[in-house]
């Protein structure tokens, strides 16, 4: 169960991952991360670790220029894409996803990955957040909340971490029904992540059941 968030292999995609920091255990049981210029931080001192999932209030569709729609062969699942700004195929770098996208002649990037289980949108985070630590030990949740996106509800998250000194941010959708399990998931740089939000934002709401 714990394959369908293999975070590291979108990460993988991305940079190629060798650890800026390390974990340690203080004398009190307390876990830290150890960065290289000699800095430290409690791993568990990440915002919104254990805060309550919010519901946005927002009604979230998809863009009326996203026309062609990728369809998942694992269960009732596609993604609505302009396929003028985003050019996609069949996932090659990551042997759990089933397409890689990217937003023509810019650094950003995403990946559907999907399962044929059904797993609860309140263990998402914790699975989700888990993998992506174990290539940056620093990662954490920045914003969370439940959408209604195309009528169902999903679970939004931003997860930002380091590894060999470059800062990324994961910025994706989470959804699961009776047939399976979704895992729509851009990723950049953290420092351009809020030049491409609208563009993240239009991508993430094409995802649709196919009833």
């Amino acid at each position: 169960m714990k394959k369908i968030f293999l975070l590291t292999g979108i990460l993988a995609s991305l940079i190629s991952v060798s650890f800026g920091q390390k974990k340690a255990v203080t004398e009190t049981g307390e876990e830290v991360i150890l960065y290289t210029n000699g800095t430290w931080k409690y791993l568990n001192d990440s915002a919104g670790s254990n805060s309550e999932v919010k519901t946005n209030p927002k009604i979230f569709k998809k863009s009326a220029n996203a026309t062609f729609l990728i369809k998942s062969k694992k269960f009732n699942i596609g993604l609505w894409v302009d396929s003028k700004k985003w050019s996609f195929k069949k996932a090659t770098s990551n042997e759990e996803a089933e397409y890689e996208l990217e937003l023509k002649g810019k650094d950003l990037y995403g990946m559907m990955l999907t399962e044929s289980i059904e797993l609860p949108l309140e263990s998402m985070k914790t699975v989700a957040l888990s993998n992506a630590r174990s290539s940056a030990v620093d990662a954490h949740v920045v914003k969370e909340e439940y959408r209604t996106v195309n009528n169902k509800k999903i679970l939004l998250m931003q997860i930002d971490g380091t590894t060999q000194g470059i800062k990324f941010s994961y910025y994706g959708y989470y959804f699961s029904n009776s047939k399976g399990t979704v895992q729509l998931v851009t990723y950049t740089a953290q420092n351009l992540l809020s030049d491409y939000l609208n563009e993240i934002e239009e991508l993430l709401n094409g995802l649709a059941t196919i009833e």
